[in-house]
């Protein structure tokens, strides 16, 4: 009897220690879990954590490709400005010189200008001379002949020498207007060019 209730008792104290053992199991079990979700759960933030970092990474990436894309942009805007400067530049140089260019052009139509205008002056007064001179000619020719015929039909006792000094003397004279005829003519040729230069510079 006795050996039966020391049995019983070391039953119930090894059911004691089964069940605290199991309690004790459970709660390591319960520990586990806990720390398996709590692992899992960093695990997962460390997951979505990498995944915010890839995806800044190809936002850096991208972000620094359209930086070097706008700085190639940039770059050639620079160059397209400083090349447009460069031109702008050549262009002024080249107006300066233009209206340098127009300005001795001016200074040169109008020296020529006065020139020609003082050659048609001096043709002019040329012509006005020929003019006058041939006049004064035809009027001694007129009388020269004049007298000629009239001592022809006079007086048949003149020397013959006058008769042929006098027939000399007009046939130089004929002489001496077919040239002023022809310095005439030339010298209308020439004024009607002139008048054309004339006409043409006035026109630029």
């Amino acid at each position: 009897m006795p050996l039966t209730a020391a049995f019983q008792e070391r039953l119930e104290q090894m059911d004691r220690a089964r069940k605290e053992r199991l309690s004790l199991l459970q709660v390591e079990k319960e520990n586990q879990e806990s720390k398996s979700q709590i692992i899992y759960s960093k695990y997962s933030n460390m997951s979505y954590a990498e995944q915010r970092c890839l995806m800044l990474e190809e936002k850096i990436a991208s972000q620094k490709l359209k930086i070097s894309v706008l700085k190639s942009e940039i770059d050639s805007l620079d160059n397209k400005y400083s090349s447009n400067m460069q031109k702008l530049r050549n262009l002024k140089n080249d107006v300066v010189k233009l209206e340098e260019l127009k300005k001795g052009r001016n200074k040169f139509y109008a020296e020529k200008s006065r020139e020609i205008e003082e050659f048609k002056n001096n043709v002019s007064k040329f012509v006005m001379q020929c003019r006058i001179h041939n006049e004064e000619l035809r009027s001694n020719f007129n009388k020269l002949v004049s007298n000629s015929t009239n001592l022809q039909g006079s007086s048949r006792h003149h020397d013959r020498f006058e008769v042929a000094a006098a027939e000399t003397l007009r046939r130089e004279l004929l002489t001496k207007k077919r040239n002023i005829d022809c310095e005439l003519a030339s010298n209308h040729q020439i004024r009607g060019k002139l008048m054309k230069v004339t006409s043409g510079s006035q026109s630029l």
